[in-house]
């Protein structure tokens, strides 16, 4: 039962259980059945707002023809957004260290293109921008032909954070260095700050679910796929990826999660041991 949203609702075993088929459905999350206090945390102002006691008829609702935005509002309030700056710092040396100086040498004339799937509110790609302009003026004449960032999310309300590129001091400070914040942000009067136009043009932010089809993204060199698998089952994570490696020129990289792994792709990937740090590199 859940308290404090100006209602309280009780979760029926089956109704749940129908609920989480329709999530797994509509956006691939596999939700365990000791997770019931997510949806009553999570879904309470939802209710709240349709005027429905209980699970049941918030899925009718689901289910019905008009319900389109409500599943979006309801997928969006069961995923996940935890981010924060160069997360885990062992991917982003290793594609400032060992990545970007092979591509530099075998992409010549073409743009180099980077996916950041499930990227939150955008510290992911333009952590990547960061690190790419960064790279770019240590090496004078590197990737002359520019660089795309193609940012995707299933959450309309994360993009639209992402796509404004100004963060209050609170996110600010998850990750970001000192110096970077004064190199590629702006102070803006509210005490918040900015990314300065040219880290935020590379990125071009998209909505996309990762159980749709991929084909019209096009290739690219570099899959950040990061900490968002954990949430797939077994079936679905070998579909994505195998899926994604149609998207990867022969001979890009994959980066994942630092607790994800890949495993039955032999055919699709090579595991690279970096130490520390694993990437995969397509076959």
């Amino acid at each position: 039962m859940i308290q404090g949203t100006g209602l309280s609702f009780n979760i029926k075993s089956d109704d749940f259980r129908q609920f989480c088929q329709f999530l797994e459905s509509s956006c691939g999350i596999l939700l365990a059945e000791h997770k019931q206090y997510l949806v009553q945390s999570r879904l309470g102002t939802i209710m709240r707002e349709q005027r429905v006691a209980c699970l049941s008829d918030l899925l009718k609702l689901l289910k019905s023809p008009s319900g389109l935005r409500l599943r979006e509002q309801v997928i969006d309030a069961m995923t996940t957004n935890e981010t924060l700056w160069f997360r885990d710092v062992h991917p982003f040396e290793i594609l400032s260290g060992r990545v970007l100086p092979e591509l530099r040498g075998e992409i010549g004339y073409r743009r180099l293109r980077i996916w950041s799937a499930a990227c939150s509110t955008g510290q992911e790609p333009y952590s990547i921008s960061m690190l790419l302009d960064e790279y770019r003026q240590a090496n004078p004449g590197a990737f002359g032909a520019g660089e795309e960032i193609l940012a995707t999310d299933i959450s309309s309300r994360v993009l639209e954070q992402a796509r404004s590129g100004r963060y209050e001091m609170l996110a600010i400070g998850r990750g970001l260095a000192q110096d970077r914040l004064q190199r590629h942000f702006m102070r803006e009067t509210d005490g918040s700050w900015t990314l300065k136009p040219g880290i935020r043009s590379r990125v071009r932010f998209q909505s996309l679910n990762l159980l749709g089809p991929y084909g019209s993204l096009g290739q690219f060199d570099i899959i950040f796929c990061r900490n968002v698998l954990i949430y797939f089952s077994t079936e679905l994570k070998l579909d994505i990826l195998r899926r994604m490696r149609a998207q990867l020129r022969p001979g890009g990289y994959l980066f994942l999660g630092a607790s994800e792994s890949l495993s039955g792709l032999s055919d699709c990937y090579r595991m690279i041991h970096c130490r520390p740090g694993i990437i995969y590199q397509a076959v």
